[in-house]
């Protein structure tokens, strides 16, 4: 949705975005179980799973231990517990009035992942500006990339430190499958190993940046794949299929999500048997990797 934002408003002449990247300290130990029972009562979570929650919250024992010593156990009522499922739904419950009060700035949240998107129009910066004081105290600093969550997103929206990174991941793993290879593991087993460990990383975020991506980097990872089926000893969908069946497959979660933010971008024909194309001006929703530099991280 980032980059679709950005992308859009790209298409009209004259406009360039800027991009906050906001990091929360310790998010989840900030929760504080009274306020978001306020906050769930106030998005119609029934009152018994409120209670519930507030519950889960309060009173938690807590220790230390570092080798065979052991703190005194202390009684916590804030935060919610390391490494638990509802961490991330119930900050970003927490933080649900954190929205943007100007169009022209789009602000999204994943977890404890905040960006802020302005999307500037004649050199109008003043929206922007305005929510990014508000955002926080800390100095902001210029970058010409930055990951985002898992992929690395640049200044001129090119894709190559992406792929850098992704193929170094992968080839780090042929290593692992080469080691299986020669202990004979059944090639079945090589398959499931093989798409757990690597085709993981060669599809993170691949409904994002394949298309925008330049056969030069496709064949970076083309090859790597190639390299995985000589170990396997046999062949393995290709870097087009992946994308193909990973696109098919995360439009019709968007279209069966009323939620979701994207799925008005999925528009029937009258006929109702296609979709109607998204209308643009240039062609940078389809080659992203040849658009000039209009973005600027922070």
């Amino acid at each position: 949705m980032a980059l679709h934002y950005i992308l859009q408003h790209l298409d009209s002449p004259g406009t360039y975005a800027r991009i906050l990247f906001v990091d929360f300290s310790s998010a989840f130990n900030t929760i504080i179980p009274s306020l978001l029972q306020d906050k769930l009562s106030q998005l119609h979570v029934p009152d018994s799973t409120c209670k519930w929650i507030t519950d889960f919250l309060s009173d938690r024992k807590q220790h230390v231990k570092l080798g065979k010593h052991v703190s005194a156990s202390r009684t916590i009522s804030t935060g919610s517990p390391q490494g638990c499922v509802l961490s991330p739904l119930l900050f970003s419950l927490y933080t649900n009035s954190c929205t943007s009060s100007h169009q022209s700035v789009k602000l999204l949240k994943f977890a404890d992942d905040t960006t802020l998107i302005g999307l500037i129009s004649g050199g109008d910066e003043s929206a922007y500006r305005w929510e990014s004081d508000h955002s926080g105290d800390s100095p902001v600093t210029t970058v010409d990339s930055f990951r985002f969550p898992g992929s690395i997103i640049t200044q001129d929206l090119k894709w190559e430190l992406n792929i850098s990174s992704i193929t170094k991941k992968a080839q780090q793993r042929l290593f692992f499958l080469r080691r299986l290879k020669k202990f004979n593991l059944p090639n079945t087993m090589m398959v499931h190993f093989y798409m757990a460990i690597m085709e993981s990383i060669l599809c993170s975020s691949v409904t994002v940046w394949y298309a925008a991506d330049t056969a030069k980097d496709k064949g970076r990872l083309q090859r790597v794949i190639r390299s995985a089926e000589r170990v396997i000893g046999c062949n393995l969908p290709s870097l087009q299929d992946l994308f193909a069946s990973r696109s098919l497959k995360r439009a019709k979660k968007i279209v069966a999500d009323p939620s979701h933010p994207g799925q008005k971008l999925f528009v029937p024909l009258p006929s109702g048997r296609r979709l109607r194309s998204i209308r643009t001006k240039t062609a940078r929703h389809h080659s992203t990797g040849h658009s000039p530099s209009h973005c600027t991280c922070h």
